[in-house]
């Protein structure tokens, strides 16, 4: 029997969550969790984090996939943020809950006690979850400007921001977009922004909406300027040369003044509906998955005869090396068609004079044709090298991405979504080049690659994660900013003892939404077959 899948997208609010912070209130986010086998939690994705609040209402949807026929363990964990790290482990938890999909889905919405643990509340913070199944593939592009707001800051002019809601099935409104906050202006334009058809609208356009215009207050206190109702449809005029603006009207004011026309005005500069494709779209299209392994040679690895040593086979044929490689390359092999993968050392002298060392060196010493057929020929080229080679140094991540970054490029010149390349880096942490690795992620985020780097041994790994890029816009060293985020870094001690598809989960989390942002950057739809060039 076919399993039956669906897509979903989760809304989440919050009310009366724990004050952690002296002075002022929590700056919460929630991170959404599925167990994937045992009591192993990995992370699906998380909203935006909001300042200062108590009861946030996050317009950032989480969206997963929901399967029928099987149980999906959920877990939703709120975090009060006060660094610029990724990691949540360094974040007061105000609490969480516990659920399955099918409960949410088949209650469409759910309100429940935030926990600390098991049987101890959250004060009397609770949690709402609303599902909403996904039945359109559409997104809504809207920029708006504004003129005249009201002046609401005794020091300065408004810090104005819009807030879009639509109208639920219940009839009250819910919030379904926040846009950024213009300091000091009466008469700002908001960046352009995407939102999905159906969180915007419920793929309903003539769906009431309400957009409210306020002045940010850094204590959450917002005042608001005016307010205005509209569907998509009556924005859907700008796109046509029409002039569409709205006047801003603050309720308080309208009744205490009868000369009262607004708070300011709101115009349309452009709106028009796209098509949003997905992952499975390129995918099932006939893009294909390029993949190729790099493997950390470096002397800080350890003599591989010593049982110290990350490269130390163990009685059952395998290290760590081994298990990361498996755990990926069997995921990603599956969307490779021809199943032949370039594979690469670093950091080694080879034989027979072992000399300098080798910075990309094909990992069956075959230069001209460095591939390997599927993750099995991988991991026979490594164990046949490893004994002819001699651990050396330094470790340089450029030329190995430079190198695939040269066979991106190819691929990006035919213009169509037929080829991706991913580049799998398995290292000891320990980066010699960084400025020039941080310059080539730089010059690769505008090609159709992503860079997964999984970190082996204990290492604190402090380059790595500063290459993601998570905590902050990686920059170049003359401070070009990457054109989008395509470096994904995940250490394996975190799952040395996790189930296999644990580590494959959270090691591959990013690249399908790197793949779509790189399309979607380019303009480019889903593509027939083609042949992909190859390293």
């Amino acid at each position: 029997m076919a399993e039956c899948v669906s897509k979903v997208e989760l809304t989440v609010s919050c009310s009366n969550l724990l004050d952690k912070d002296v002075g002022s209130k929590s700056d919460p986010l929630c991170a959404l969790l599925q167990k994937l086998g045992g009591d192993k939690w990995t992370e699906l994705g998380r909203t935006e984090k909001l300042e200062n609040t108590s009861s946030p209402s996050f317009s950032q949807r989480l969206r997963l996939d929901y399967r029928f026929e099987t149980v999906q363990n959920l877990k939703f964990g709120i975090y009060d943020i006060d660094n610029s790290s990724s990691d949540l482990g360094d974040d007061d938890y105000l609490g969480g809950v516990e659920l399955t999909l099918g409960q949410i889905v088949s209650s469409k919405t759910v309100t429940r006690p935030l926990q600390l643990k098991k049987d101890k509340p959250a004060g009397k913070g609770t949690i709402t979850i609303t599902a909403e199944e996904i039945k359109d593939n559409r997104a809504i592009v809207l920029e708006l400007e504004a003129k005249n707001l009201d002046k609401k800051d005794t020091f300065g002019k408004s810090d104005p921001f819009l807030e879009f809601f639509k109208k639920a099935d219940d009839g009250k409104w819910q919030l379904v977009h926040r846009t950024e906050v213009v300091k000091n202006n009466l008469n700002p334009t908001w960046k352009k922004f995407t939102v999905p058809l159906q969180t915007f609208c419920s793929c309903d356009l003539e769906r009431p909406l309400k957009v409210d215009c306020s002045d940010h207050d850094s204590d959450g206190s917002h005042d608001l300027i005016g307010s205005f109702t509209t569907t998509v449809t009556e924005l859907q005029k700008g796109a046509h040369g029409s002039l569409v603006q709205f006047d801003c009207i603050h309720p308080e004011k309208q009744k205490k003044k009868k000369s009262y026309k607004n708070s300011g005005v709101v115009s349309v500069k452009n709106c028009k509906l796209v098509a949003q494709y997905s992952f499975l779209d390129y995918v099932l299209g006939g893009c294909q998955i390029n993949f190729t392994v790099g493997i950390d040679f470096t002397g800080s690895n350890g003599d591989p005869r010593s049982p110290n040593s990350l490269h130390f086979m163990s009685p059952d044929g395998l290290n760590q090396y081994l298990s990361a490689l498996w755990s990926v390359g069997q995921v990603v092999q599956d969307y490779d068609t021809d199943k032949f993968f370039p594979a690469f050392g670093f950091g080694a002298k080879l034989p027979p004079d072992f000399q300098a060392a080798h910075h990309e060196f094909a990992l069956n010493f075959n230069p001209t044709n460095p591939h390997c057929q599927g993750i099995q020929g991988i991991v026979e080229a490594y164990r046949m090298a490893l004994p002819q080679i001699r651990l050396s140094g330094p470790t340089n991540f450029s030329p190995l991405i430079n190198h695939v970054a040269g066979i991106a490029t190819t691929g990006a010149q035919s213009n169509s979504a037929s080829h991706y390349y991913v580049l799998l880096i398995l290292t000891d942490g320990e980066i010699t080049d960084f400025d020039q690795t941080r310059d080539a992620i730089v010059r690769a985020s505008r090609l159709p690659l992503s860079i997964i780097i999984v970190g082996v041994g204990p290492a604190d790994f402090k380059a790595m994660e500063l290459l993601d890029g998570d905590d902050g816009v990686l920059r170049s060293t003359v401070g070009e900013a990457v054109a989008r985020d395509i470096v994904q870094f995940v250490p394996f001690r975190k799952f040395k003892d996790a189930p296999v598809q644990a580590l494959a989960q959270s090691v591959l989390a990013e690249v399908p939404n790197q793949l779509v942002s790189y399309y979607k950057m380019r303009g480019l739809e889903p593509p027939k077959t083609q042949t992909a060039p190859k390293s």
